[in-house]
């Protein structure tokens, strides 16, 4: 796994277990005679899985634009070190944001370890305030829920806190802060986290590739690089490991491969997740496998908010498949909430008159929002295009939560790497027709299918948008 080697260190004085402060009492002196040594990651790239050198073994999962963090063994029991710090993100190529993160990304990197081992993970604050984490989904005592103030004192800045349990359970979880959670949750402070099955479990089958990654949005006015933390409703950046589209790495694999996908919503809003070409079975959530018997074939899984699902599908069909939201304005980047529907009006006569005032003026969607898509609009700095990317036949018009599934019968097994556009067999792409056209068959008015009605009272109606946060 390629990681910032040259940023790994330790940290002055963290050896000595005197100055280091504890979470639970239950922690042994042993355990806080040095810390593991933090792991750093700068790249926003999706990394190769992290093969098992020590413990039991497992199939790794691959965390979509992000990586798994490594660990120590000590004396039996696996040691992982977080370090919550402010870190910045690329979220597309030539756009930036200022977040909160773990070990040098937001989010963080995602944790792997197998049911029945016990885990100790070294929390070093390097954020501005005090913080906490939370092991969403968890079975742990009480006192390593990581809830500041209910479960824990906060740990201050400054201060490293230890968590200690065995991971009792096998499934897909997150971690968070609990402690000023609008803030340090808005920034980006985020993570994955899997315990696969210690042996072959009834409801959990294996896969040949397993993907990772998390639902995240922000408020970033164009222009800046920082998430505004109190935005509840109208956030312009909806993104999958605080990537967008066309940052989204794709997700590739070969034809006959058994895959399987973990997505975790850490947002403020569901999300129906489709996926193009095939059909699949929600085969888990936060609460672990389901039973076999409530399983049915989908194309699109909503996920709640604080919520995980697990789909699992045959990947037989070769082609580019888009995988994105189905919440239409999700798939956009950096859009604002208040331009007006100008679809069908005649700007010619205003917008002369306009450009002798102000000459960059642009008439925002006459036609249809596409145009946005093809032109190349002059935005701020540090800003992601609202409609971007392009494949092999022109303009996508996507952004937000979109990226592809790639099948290929040549993708050798265990190999990730993008094998570029897919070579269509002829005869198979959608074409112009340029022939006569048959008539439209319609339905006559007073046939069975459209009986004729008498004409009512015409009712005028008047929709006005609510406004505000009142329902909040």
């Amino acid at each position: 796994m390629s990681i910032n080697n040259e940023r790994r260190r330790f940290f002055a004085g963290a050896a000595a277990a005197t100055a280091t402060a504890v979470a639970a009492s239950a922690v042994s002196r042993v355990a806080m005679a040095a810390l593991p040594e933090p792991v750093l990651q700068g790249k926003p790239d999706t990394m190769p899985p992290l093969v098992p050198s020590t413990g039991r073994p497992y199939n790794p999962v691959v965390t979509l634009n992000g990586w798994t963090l490594p660990w120590r063994m000590n004396s039996g029991v696996k040691e992982f070190h977080l370090v919550a710090e402010p870190v910045v993100r690329e979220m597309a190529p030539g756009f930036k944001a200022n977040m909160w993160g773990y070990n040098g990304q937001s989010p963080g990197p995602t944790i792997e370890v197998v049911e029945g081992d016990r885990v100790r993970i070294f929390v070093t604050n390097k954020l501005p305030e005090h913080t906490s984490v939370h092991w969403h989904g968890q079975r742990l005592p009480n006192g390593m829920d990581g809830v500041s103030g209910l479960t824990q004192p906060a740990i201050p800045v400054g201060k490293t806190f230890v968590y200690e349990f065995v991971a009792r359970r096998p499934g897909t979880f997150m971690y968070h802060p609990h402690a000023d959670e609008m803030t340090q949750m808005a920034m980006g402070m985020m993570g994955f986290w899997i315990t696969h099955p210690k042996a072959k479990h009834p409801l959990i089958d294996e896969v040949d590739r397993d993907f990772v990654f998390l639902l995240n949005a922000y408020d970033i006015d164009p222009g800046s690089m920082t998430p505004k933390i109190m935005t509840m409703t109208d956030f312009n950046l909806w993104s999958w490991n605080s990537r967008v589209f066309p940052g989204i790495d794709t997700l590739n694999v070969r034809q006959g491969d058994k895959v399987r996908i973990r997505m975790g919503n850490l947002t403020m809003t569901n999300h129906p997740i489709h996926l193009h070409g095939h059909e699949f079975l929600v085969t888990g959530t936060d609460g672990g496998p389901t039973p076999k018997s409530t399983r049915w074939y989908e194309v699109t899984t909503d996920v709640a908010v604080g919520q995980m699902r697990q789909i699992e599908f045959l990947a037989d069909e070769e082609g580019d498949w888009a995988f994105h939201c189905h919440k239409s304005h999700h798939t956009m980047n950096a859009m604002g909430h208040d331009v007006p529907t100008m679809i069908g009006v005649d700007h010619r006569g205003l917008i002369k008159k306009l450009q002798k005032a102000v000459p960059d003026y642009m008439v925002m969607g006459e036609r249809g929002m596409a145009d946005m898509g093809e032109m190349e609009m002059e935005i701020p700095e540090n800003t992601a295009p609202m409609m971007t990317g392009t494949g092999p036949f022109g303009p996508v018009e996507m952004g937000g939560m979109f990226s592809m599934l790639k099948v290929r019968k040549n993708q050798k097994p265990g190999d990730y790497k993008d094998p570029g556009w897919y070579k269509h067999p002829a005869g198979t792409v959608a074409y112009e027709w340029t022939g006569a056209l048959p008539a439209p068959a319609r339905p006559r008015a007073g046939s069975k299918a459209m009986p004729a009605t008498s004409p009512g009272p015409v009712t005028e109606v008047q929709i006005r948008k609510p406004s505000g946060h009142a329902g909040h």
